[in-house]
């Protein structure tokens, strides 16, 4: 698919409808555009990290001689296999299989589809989830993603279907066009998944990164008491607020666990304002767990060091 999905091409508001959901967001991408910047990084930053910091780095790099592998271990995809136990799961999700795919960025090295489609057709989750930032950019046009992405979703067999969520580098747009290829979007909503007589009730909350958009009162509005909750929000930074919730299970992805990780130090940049622990791997928060990935793409440069690209399975049991 490479038809762009514009703000005016969308179709007409309905109440609860995808349009009537990214509302607020499309008003905090007009103001961004207004102002040229977003919240956390002005024109200058922007500018400074575009022409000096990404070449920069990738000089040095190259200097070094390890330029070449770092993009060699991005197309190198590792499937991690997580069982978590819960005092609470019912007995129905026991041995549920959940794919958690995070932070494409699939335009800057549209590769990675091919790395990861082989992978993807091997695994038979019950549910698939992204959690957001399929654009490498954080503006500028959003064409490029949808064929690689559609060669992604093509390649997953999920029993209960694909869900997604919007990242920091996302446009409203990207919502709509992944829609089109078969992923349903949650901006600030909550879905039942499977049985009514033991639900799962899955939700998904706008970025609370960049655009701090993120309702989780609004995403679980019409959750069942008894239903086993789980979360997609782009960035570990709601964990407090989530476990308040009664969230059972928390997906994020964002900080690409530092991309570049070295030993016994690990990630030099954390990005998320939240525990170090929050940041990569599995954690717990009161009675909350939480699951970051470390992505499957890259940011600033398409090379990871230390720091595989990682396919998630996460696999509810009852403890």
């Amino acid at each position: 698919m490479t038809t762009k999905v514009s703000e005016t091409a969308m179709p007409a508001r309905l109440p609860g409808s995808l349009e009537a959901r990214v509302e607020k967001r499309l008003a905090v991408e007009r103001h961004f555009s207004e102002i040229g910047h977003s919240y956390r990084h002005g024109k200058l930053y922007r500018q400074f990290e575009h022409d000096v910091t990404r070449p920069l780095l990738k000089l040095g790099l190259q200097a070094m001689g390890v330029y070449h592998r770092g993009l060699q271990n991005a197309l190198l995809p590792v499937v991690r296999r997580i069982p978590i136990h819960f005092a609470n799961l019912p007995p129905a999700l026991d041995g549920f299989e959940i794919l958690h795919l995070s932070d494409f960025h699939i335009d800057k090295n549209p590769a990675l589809a091919d790395a990861l489609a082989p992978v993807l057709r091997e695994l038979h989750p019950d549910l698939c989830v992204f959690t957001g930032d399929y654009r490498f950019e954080d503006s500028g046009p959003c064409e490029a993603i949808y064929p690689p992405m559609t060669r992604i979703v093509d390649s997953i067999d999920a029993r209960y279907g694909i869900y997604g969520i919007l990242g920091n580098h996302d446009a409203a747009e990207i919502a709509f066009g992944l829609e089109r290829i078969g992923v349903r979007m949650l901006v600030n909503e909550g879905v039942p998944i499977g049985s009514s007589e033991e639900p799962l009730w899955l939700a998904g909350v706008d970025d609370p990164f960049d655009y701090r958009c993120a309702d989780l009162d609004l995403a679980m509005r019409g959750a069942p008491h008894e239903a086993f909750k789980i979360l997609l929000a782009h960035a570990p930074e709601m964990y407090a607020e989530a476990d308040r919730e009664g969230i059972n299970l928390y997906l994020s992805g964002h900080t690409h666990a530092g991309q570049i990780r070295l030993p016994i130090v690990g990630a030099l940049r954390h990005n998320a304002d939240c525990p170090r622990e929050y940041t990569f791997g599995l954690w717990r928060h009161g009675r909350m767990y939480g699951y970051t990935s470390a992505g499957v793409g890259c940011s600033t440069l398409p090379v990871r060091y230390g720091c595989p690209p990682e396919i998630v399975l996460i696999e509810l049991r009852r403890a």
